[in-house]
């Protein structure tokens, strides 16, 4: 049983882990996506960190990416900047691939 025990607490560890890991690209990708946002709306400087803050902070409102998509898209608008939803989407999911491997390098 021991053996068995062992295997499971590991799986559990590995699966916490991969989860943490996860949970950093994603914010990650959220502080990327706020800087390039901060960019395109002509932020710099702290202006951009903070909006890059503002950005992650969205994605605990709810599960999904819907709130941080529904974030930039509302601050779009604000700045009249016509960046389209597909873009904003496929923005993230180039970005996410460049977060996962700078939390994977870290």
């Amino acid at each position: 049983m021991t053996t068995f025990d062992d295997r499971k607490d590991a799986f559990e560890k590995k699966h916490a882990h991969d989860e943490e890991l996860a949970f950093k690209a994603v914010a990650r990708r959220n502080k990327l996506m706020g800087l390039w946002i901060a960019e395109q709306i002509g932020l710099s400087g702290e202006k951009a960190e903070a909006y890059a803050k503002d950005v992650v902070a969205a994605d605990l409102e709810e599960a999904g990416d819907e709130d941080v998509v529904r974030k930039i898209m509302a601050d779009l608008a604000v700045y009249k900047l016509d960046l389209s939803e597909h873009r904003v989407r496929g923005k993230l999911t180039e970005l996410h691939e460049i977060a996962r491997k700078q939390v994977a390098a870290s």
